[in-house]
C-alpha cells in the first residue's frame, strides 16, 4: 500500500468549492497544500488516503474556496475613510481628496494606510488586490509585511502628484519601481496611468512603453461617469474605449476600473483586446456614477472582476458587499432575474476576478499547482442557516447573497496562514490603529480650518491668477444715452478696443459677511460674425469697500480672480453658499485712454431682474493711495463727459440694487 505523501498544511471536511472551468464541488472536500501550492483537491476520503500534513485545519461546516480578488482599489486611503461623503465624484476628488493628499500623503502614509486596508481585507477574505496611488513602493512593501498578494500600479498624470512634480517624475518613479519588483513571488509592480482626462497622449505612449519593456499590465480608470464620456467625445470625436484603442494602450495587458459608462462597440473591444474589467457597484451607486452594463459585459465574453475602490469612496473593502451588488444590480437594471446569477458573481470574485487581472494561470481556482490563496467561510451562521441542496447552486447563493466578511474564519496567502480562526496573524492592528487615529487628528483639524476659509477652498482647487487686486471704480444711471455716445466722441477720450457681450452672474452669498462673495460669469462675447466666444472666471471679492473718495468713486478690491474651468453646479456644490443671486445683463464695453489713462467703460442693460433703465459703470485698476485720489478725480471728469450727472451715481453693486423678481 502506497504510504501517503507529506505536505505542509491540509484543510478537510468542508465543501471545497473549486471555481474551475467545470464548477466541481466536492463535499466533504479536502486541500492539501505544500509551500506555497495547491498540490492536491478532491474529495475528503482521496485526499485523506494519499496525504498526511503537520497542520490540519478542520473546515467542518465551512465552504473551503478561492481567496477573493479586488479587482480595483486605492489602498492607502482607508486613512481618508469617511472624510468627505455624499458628494459628487468631481466634488469629492478635485474639492476635498485632492487637496487632503496634497497635504498629508508621504511614503509613510501609504504604508500605514496600506497596512491598515491589508488587515481588514485579509480579515474579510480577499488574498489579491489591485491597487492604484502614490508611493506604490511603500504599498508594496506593506502589502508583503501583511501577506497579501497584489497587482502594484504606480499612479501617474499629468498634474504634479505627492511623490512627482511633473509627469517625467512620475514615469522615472514608475520606471525605478518596476525594476526593484521584478519576478517578486507575491507583488507584480505596474504604471497606472490615472485616466483620459488626467492624462497626456505622451504620457499614456510612456506607460505603455514601460508596460511592455517589463512585460507587466497597465491599471487606468475608464468612462467611470457620464460627464466625462461627453466631454472626451467633445474633445476627441472619439469614446475613451475607442480612443485608447486608436492610442495603442491595448496593445498591453490593461486592468480598466469602472467601465460604467461603455457602449456596444467600446464592450466588443474590451472583449477583443482582452482587457480585464474591475466593476465598484458600491463606490459607482455612492459617487452616483451609475451602474455598468455587466450582464451584457459578461455576455460578450469581458472579463470582469469586482472591485471595492478606495476606502474613501466605498466606504468599506468588503467584496462580499461587492459580490451581492454584482448578482442584484444587474437583474434591477436588466427587469430579469436571471441576469448575473450568484455563481457568475462568486466566480467575478475570484477567478474571473483572477482573469481581470492577467492572473488567472496563478489563482482563482482551487486546482493543482496554482498558487495556495485560499480561505474558508463559516456556513453554519444564523443568518446562513437552514441549508438545501435543491439546485446545485445553493452554496453559490449562500456566498453571494447572505455571506458576510465576518463569516472569513482562515485565509491562506502563498501557502502562509495569515489568518487563522479569525485572528489576524501578519499585522499588529492595534499599533496601526493607533497611529492612524493620530494621523486622524491632524487631517481633521487642516479640513476643518479650510472648510471655514472660503478664499482657502478656492486656494485649493486651483487656478490662481491675480490676488489682493484694486479698483477705483463708480457706477450710476444713464439717463441720455445720446450724451453718453457724444462723450465717446470727445477728443480727449481715446477707444482702445471695443466689445459686446452676455453676462451671466451668479453671486454666492455666506453665513459670514467677513468672507467676502463669490462671483461666477459666464461672458458671452459675440465676434463680429455673430458668433459667440464663452469665457468663464470666478471672483471673489472682499467684505465691504475699502474706500470712498470724490465723486462718489469707491476702492474696492478682488480677492482672488480665477478661470471658472468647471460647472457652476460644481462651485454651488463645492462652497455650499447659504444664498444665490443672479444678475444676467448686456453690455458693451469700451477700454479707452483719458489724459494718459486706461479706463473700462462699461454700458449696461439689466436683463434679469430686467431694469428699464440703462447704467454706467467706469473702473481702472490702481496699486497706491495717491494713484487712486488721481483716478478718482479723473473718473468725476469722464462722468461728466458721459451725460452722468452727480445725483445719478450709485453707490452699491448690481447684486445689491436689485432683488430678483
Amino acid at each position: 500500500m502506497e504510504q501517503p505523501k507529506q505536505v505542509d498544511i491540509l484543510l478537510r471536511g468542508g465543501t471545497v468549492l473549486t471555481m474551475d472551468a467545470a464548477r466541481q464541488v466536492f463535499d466533504p472536500g479536502a486541500v492539501a497544500v505544500r509551500g506555497g501550492e495547491i498540490v492536491a483537491v478532491g474529495p475528503q476520503a482521496e485526499i485523506d488516503a494519499a496525504y498526511e500534513a503537520g497542520t490540519i485545519i478542520d473546515c467542518a461546516g465551512h465552504v473551503v474556496m478561492p481567496g477573493l480578488v479586488n479587482t480595483h482599489t486605492h489602498l492607502p486611503m482607508s486613512l481618508l475613510r469617511g472624510l468627505a461623503d455624499d458628494l459628487r465624484l468631481d466634488v469629492w476628488l478635485y474639492g476635498y481628496i485632492l487637496p487632503v493628499e496634497r497635504e498629508f500623503v508621504t511614503p509613510e502614509f501609504s504604508f500605514l494606510g496600506t497596512l491598515l486596508s491589508c488587515a481588514e481585507m485579509l480579515c474579510g477574505g480577499i488574498t489579491c488586490f489591485a491597487d492604484m496611488y502614490y508611493h506604490e513602493e511603500e504599498v508594496a512593501w506593506a502589502a508583503v509585511q501583511a501577506g497579501m498578494r497584489g497587482v502594484c500600479g504606480e499612479t501617474v498624470m499629468k498634474l504634479p502628484t505627492p511623490d512627482a512634480g511633473s509627469f517625467e517624475e512620475s514615469l522615472r518613479y514608475c520606471e525605478e519601481f518596476l525594476s526593484h519588483w521584478q519576478d517578486h513571488e507575491l507583488i507584480i509592480a505596474a504604471p497606472a496611468p490615472h485616466s483620459v482626462y488626467m492624462c497626456t497622449p505622451e504620457l499614456l505612449e510612456g506607460t505603455t512603453a514601460l508596460a511592455r519593456r517589463f512585460n507587466v499590465p497597465q491599471l487606468i480608470h475608464i468612462s467611470e461617469t457620464a460627464a466625462e464620456v461627453e466631454d472626451w467625445l467633445t474633445q476627441t470625436s472619439l469614446r475613451p474605449v475607442r480612443w485608447l484603442e486608436e492610442l495603442g494602450l491595448f496593445q498591453t495587458r490593461v486592468v480598466a476600473a469602472h467601465c460604467v459608462h461603455v457602449n456596444a462597440e467600446e464592450i466588443q473591444l474590451l472583449a477583443k483586446y482582452r482587457v480585464g474589467v474591475a466593476h465598484n457597484p458600491t463606490s459607482n451607486l455612492k459617487l452616483a456614477s451609475g451602474i455598468a452594463p455587466v450582464a451584457e459585459m459578461l455576455a460578450r465574453g469581458v472579463r470582469v472582476g469586482v472591485g471595492t475602490d478606495g476606502a474613501a469612496s466605498n466606504n468599506d473593502l468588503d467584496l462580499f458587499e461587492e459580490m451581492r451588488l454584482a448578482a442584484l444590480l444587474p437583474k434591477a437594471i436588466t427587469q430579469s432575474p436571471v441576469a448575473v446569477p450568484a455563481v457568475e458573481a462568486v466566480a467575478m470574485a475570484t477567478t474571473y476576478g483572477a482573469q481581470a487581472l492577467h492572473l488567472g494561470h496563478l489563482i482563482g481556482t482551487l486546482e493543482p499547482g496554482k498558487r495556495a490563496d485560499l480561505i474558508t467561510v463559516c456556513a453554519d451562521t444564523l443568518h446562513s442557516l437552514p441549508h438545501f441542496q435543491t439546485t446545485g447552486h445553493n452554496v453559490y447563493s449562500r456566498l453571494a447573497y447572505t455571506a458576510h466578511a465576518g463569516d472569513v474564519r482562515d485565509v491562506l496567502v502563498n501557502g502562509r496562514i495569515v489568518v487563522r480562526n479569525r485572528e489576524l496573524l501578519s499585522v499588529d492592528v492595534e499599533a496601526v490603529l493607533e497611529q492612524a487615529k493620530t494621523l486622524a487628528q491632524r487631517i481633521n483639524r487642516f479640513f476643518v480650518e479650510r472648510e471655514g476659509s472660503v478664499l482657502d477652498k478656492l486656494v485649493d482647487i486651483g487656478g490662481l491668477e491675480q490676488q489682493e487686486t484694486f479698483e477705483v471704480q463708480v457706477k450710476g444711471v444713464l439717463q441720455d444715452k445720446a450724451a453718453f455716445e457724444r462723450g465717446l466722441a470727445h477728443d480727449q477720450v481715446h477707444i482702445t478696443q471695443h466689445t459686446t457681450r452676455d453676462q451671466y452672474d451668479t453671486y454666492m452669498i455666506f453665513d459670514d459677511p467677513e468672507q467676502g462673495r463669490l462671483r461666477y460669469r459666464e461672458d458671452h462675447v459675440i465676434q463680429e460674425d455673430g458668433s459667440v466666444q464663452p469665457i468663464y472666471f470666478l471672483t471673489l471679492t472682499g467684505p465691504a469697500k475699502e474706500a470712498e473718495y470724490e465723486n462718489s468713486v469707491i476702492l474696492s478690491r478682488s480677492r482672488y480672480t480665477a478661470p471658472a474651468d468647471r460647472s457652476l453646479r460644481f462651485y454651488r456644490e463645492y462652497f455650499q453658499p447659504v444664498a444665490e443671486k443672479e444678475i444676467v445683463k448686456h453690455r458693451e464695453r469700451y477700454h479707452l485712454r483719458y489724459k494718459g489713462v486706461d479706463f473700462a467703460v462699461n454700458l449696461d442693460r439689466i436683463l434679469q431682474p430686467a431694469q428699464d433703465r440703462l447704467f454706467v459703470e467706469i473702473k481702472s485698476r490702481t496699486w497706491s493711495q495717491q494713484d487712486a485720489l488721481r483716478k478718482a478725480r479723473l473718473i468725476g471728469e469722464l462722468l461728466t463727459i458721459l451725460g452722468a450727472q452727480p445725483g445719478d451715481v450709485l453707490k452699491q453693486e448690481y447684486v445689491d440694487l436689485f432683488e430678483e423678481t
